[in-house]
């Protein structure tokens, strides 16, 4: 196997053996890429909208009023269906990255729903996380990214997370009326976070005007995006210098285009998706490659994974950067010969005991970041004491439990790290004591660890 093969595996996808049908060259994954979502057709998930009947029945519920528990069975009921959509959508995240022969589009789902950090908050917001990905990110990553901003700003998941009808404008009909005002949470991620980045030529001011521009969107009953208007702050809003008087959602939506056509995010971005897949400390021309392409291109974000796989710092042989608990976890599943059927098929209690618990366990819970500004990415904050302790408990113990027989660890570390398994891991593996230490030693190795 060629080393670039290898990296291509390693640091832009979720390991070896590759899928058949994998490519291995920044042409071939880009013109994968650029072709259907093949993943999401495979492993689908149920709609929000889907789950609107559950949501209309609870409330009904609700307004009855009853005072015994005669509707409690049903309610229970209702509720668990949120919860069964959502344990649904987790293993068919793990089931498409471990599947997937794109796995250039996985890793980029990955970064762009840690990019667009959202939590659940109730019971019935369950499916949030992964309804954003599937409804916002997958359908617009290849495309502008003014369209992946708008789509993932508009989304009632991050208008949830960020509490954005709470925000009124304090000069609206309602404002007036109620004595509400402003929440700015929105209005100062979409700048700091998602668009120009934390230290970008912006003032208070800009945050302040950004909220009033998105003033307006709220959550209907049915969980859905929508503007009203007497929530809005009337009136022009001066955000960056330029004048935005249109009204209504065609304000926000032409605020959200000039933000992703600002030069700073493509600076933002692209320093971003540098340390991502290549380096907790890219180089500098590297990062500017990607900036010049996003900026020359108007935020094309093909161009911009282009000028990412085209850059000779993508492929240097060093591997900098750790593998995430989630990363780890569906290069073992490969590693191992899991496949996404078998995944699918797993008891949720299975799922949750082996593989949601331990990435808990190693300090990233999944789809619950501890803020909107995602995951850490920097090596030391995944490879420290207590998380590698973490790692090497997990394969110990887990991989029996999944695979049966396991492979034969010198066999494991061939296929899984190619020309990257050192002659001492192979020593190691070949005298463990038994099957089980010796594919625990190969999944807790530092090469196994390193992307």
């Amino acid at each position: 196997m060629s080393k670039r093969r290898t990296l291509a595996a390693i640091r832009f996808g979720y390991g070896l053996p590759m899928p058949k049908g994998a490519p291995d060259s920044p042409e071939t994954m880009l013109a994968l890429l650029a072709g259907p979502d093949v993943a999401a057709q495979t492993w689908p998930t149920v709609a929000s909208a889907d789950l609107i009947p559950n949501l209309r029945e609870l409330r009904e519920i609700q307004k009855a009023g009853k005072k015994d528990d005669s509707e409690k069975p049903r309610r229970d009921e209702l509720l668990q269906g949120f919860n069964d959509a959502a344990q649904n959508a987790a293993k068919t995240t793990f089931a498409r990255a471990l599947d997937s022969a794109d796995g250039f589009r996985e890793r980029l789902t990955t970064f762009w729903a840690d990019h667009f950090s959202v939590i659940s908050k109730r019971q019935v917001e369950a499916l949030f996380p992964y309804s954003i990905v599937d409804e916002a990110l997958r359908p617009h990553m290849t495309g502008t990214f003014a369209d992946l901003l708008t789509a993932a700003t508009l989304h009632p998941a991050m208008l949830s997370y960020l509490d954005q009808s709470s925000s009124i404008g304090p000069n609206s009909r309602l404002g007036k009326n109620q004595g509400k005002g402003l929440n700015e949470n929105l209005a100062r991620e979409v700048i700091e976070l998602h668009s120009l980045g934390v230290g970008a030529n912006y003032t208070q001011t800009d945050v302040t005007e950004m909220a009033k521009i998105l003033a307006g969107l709220t959550l209907s009953p049915d969980l859905v995006m929508e503007f009203q208007p007497r929530r809005a702050e009337p009136g022009p809003r001066v955000l960056l210098g330029k004048t935005y008087d249109v009204g209504g959602i065609q304000n926000v939506r032409a605020a959200l285009r000039d933000l992703a056509l600002q030069p700073a995010t493509g600076q933002h971005l692209a320093r971003k998706l540098a340390v991502h897949f290549v380096s907790d400390t890219p180089s500098a021309d590297l990062v500017q490659a990607i900036a010049d392409a996003y900026n020359g291109s108007g935020g094309d974000l093909m161009a911009t994974y282009t000028a990412l796989l085209n850059h000779p710092s993508a492929w240097t042989e060093t591997t900098e950067k750790a593998r995430q608990p989630f990363d780890f976890l569906v290069a073992s599943l490969r590693a191992l010969g899991i496949t996404g059927q078998q995944l699918q098929q797993m008891p949720y209690k299975k799922f949750r005991s082996d593989l949601m618990s331990a990435m808990i366990g190693m300090g990233q819970p999944f789809k619950r970041p501890s803020g909107p500004n995602g995951f850490e990415e920097a090596a030391e904050e995944w490879i420290t004491p207590q998380g590698l302790a973490r790692r090497i408990t997990w394969s110990m113990r887990v991989p029996p439990r999944l695979a049966d027989p396991l492979p034969d660890p010198v066999a494991l570390a061939h296929s899984s790290l190619a020309d990257r398994a050192s002659e001492a891991l192979l020593w190691g593996a070949a005298r463990a004591e038994d099957v089980t230490q010796g594919v625990g030693l190969v999944l807790a190795s530092a090469e196994f660890n390193r992307r």
